[in-house]
């Protein structure tokens, strides 16, 4: 999957295996998957996994940042 945005217009594009997906920035929240440890979106009911790096096109794009810090709470943790 690809994620392509216009901070201009705030369209964000999500390019899926059935095609593309396009919402607008403030349509779209990005969330953390704590489980995961990952950013992630949910279009049409389908969780979406996505990179830092798209997680801050889309914030710029106008969506909603939803995303938490999470901290380590095991000794053996990489965080």
């Amino acid at each position: 999957m690809t994620v392509r945005t216009d901070p201009e217009t705030q369209a964000c594009f999500f390019t899926l295996d059935n095609g593309e997906e396009i919402r607008l920035g403030p349509d779209v929240t990005v969330i953390t998957d704590s489980e995961k440890a990952m950013s992630a979106v949910e279009l049409d009911g389908r969780r979406i996994y996505i990179t830092e790096r798209e997680a801050d096109a889309l914030t710029v794009a106008g969506a909603v940042d939803g995303r938490r810090h999470l901290k380590a709470t095991d000794g053996d943790s990489v965080i």
